[in-house]
């Protein structure tokens, strides 16, 4: 099953469900008016929704409509609990390696994990908004899952069973900034601004095989004002899954319906020149600052910059038959102007 949330009924949004082909939607306001309502009491609603579903998806739905990306929010416009880990320990070893520090064993075993910002998304083709390039704009192509509730102390099984939606998402970064606030000793705040998810959340049944032990293995694709930048495999050189992760987030609190965590950075183990990039035969990155770290590693200095106004980033996945699976996140680096909009109301 697939859901999204449109830009109307205020805040929150306008709960509909997809297509499998993402042509065709259906709001639902009988059954859930948004997708936090629908995660409040998933048993119930889960059945009714996939009956939609299957209606839309034959072609008999009564009140279908098109779809179109342009028009929705991120699938959760505000989450209770956004999470992000960095369960591709590649890519932490590549940021330590270039500034000659060791990664401690413990994070072989114990999941990095930090509490960003979940009061408000970004919108999938909304623009990535901010006050200066000096801040070193950075994007992070990920996959995250959306919980139902989790109890405290969660056993893998438990997390694993938790699961309710995956969706994909770019975790802007401020790499400028990120220094001196690691150096305070108390972790991400104001470089790490809002995130955007994919127009489309799904259930993990609807990812068939590709979905295993808890990882989607499915190459992620990400380009940069439309050149192919990555491509690597999100189910390959993931240390922790989505259940470790689950757990971890769990150990000393419980975790309300609705809640975001992230997977961090997909990175894929890789040799060659600057690891390689896709135009060196490998499957490239999802963020700037790993080839900057490959570039610093091979000749002592980064040569790639970061995002600037008007470059555009698109994060997407497709499935065998080649087919956008999430929709896409497609959005440009823009001068900050003001609040953004919270959807409308009709």
């Amino acid at each position: 099953m697939k859901l999204a949330t449109l830009k109307i009924g205020g805040r929150d949004g306008t709960l509909v469900v997809v297509s499998r082909d993402l042509v065709t939607c259906q709001a639902v306001p009988k059954i859930a008016r948004t997708l936090q309502a629908a995660l409040d009491d998933w048993d119930a609603v889960k059945p009714q929704l996939e009956a939609v579903y299957s209606r839309l998806n034959a072609g008999t739905a009564d009140k279908a409509e098109s779809f179109i990306d342009m028009e929705c929010h991120s699938p959760l416009p505000r989450a209770y609990q956004w999470a992000d880990g960095s369960a591709y320990i590649n890519h932490v070893e590549l940021v330590r390696k270039a500034r000659n520090a060791d990664v401690p064993a413990s994070f072989y075993t114990d999941p990095l994990m930090y509490q960003g910002g979940g009061d408000s998304f970004v919108g999938p083709c909304d623009p990535i908004a901010v006050m200066t390039e000096d801040w070193g704009v950075d994007l992070e192509a990920e996959v995250a899952v959306v919980t139902g509730d989790v109890p405290m102390g969660a056993s893998l099984e438990q997390a694993a069973q938790a699961i309710r939606l995956v969706m994909l998402v770019n975790d802007v970064s401020l790499r400028n900034l990120i220094p001196n606030e690691l150096a305070k000793g108390f972790g991400f705040y104001q470089s790490k601004p809002a995130s955007a998810f994919s127009p489309v959340a799904v259930t993990p049944d609807e990812l068939g095989a590709d979905w295993r032990e808890s990882k989607l293995c499915l190459p992620l694709l990400v380009t940069i004002n439309d050149e192919p930048f990555g491509k690597p495999n999100a189910g390959e050189d993931m240390t922790f899954s989505f259940a470790q992760l689950i757990a971890h987030a769990s150990k000393t609190r419980e975790l309300g319906a609705g809640s975001i965590i992230g997977s961090g950075t997909v990175s894929n183990k890789q040799g060659g020149l600057h690891g390689s990039s896709i135009v060196n035969g490998g499957v490239g990155y999802c963020c700037l600052a790993e080839v900057r770290m490959y570039e610093t590693i091979e000749h002592g200095a980064p040569k790639t910059p970061f995002l600037r106004f008007g470059d555009s980033v698109r994060i997407e996945m497709l499935d065998a038959a080649g087919e956008s699976i999430f929709g896409a996140i497609d959005h440009e680096v823009a001068h900050y102007h003001g609040a953004h909009h919270h959807g409308r109301k009709e």
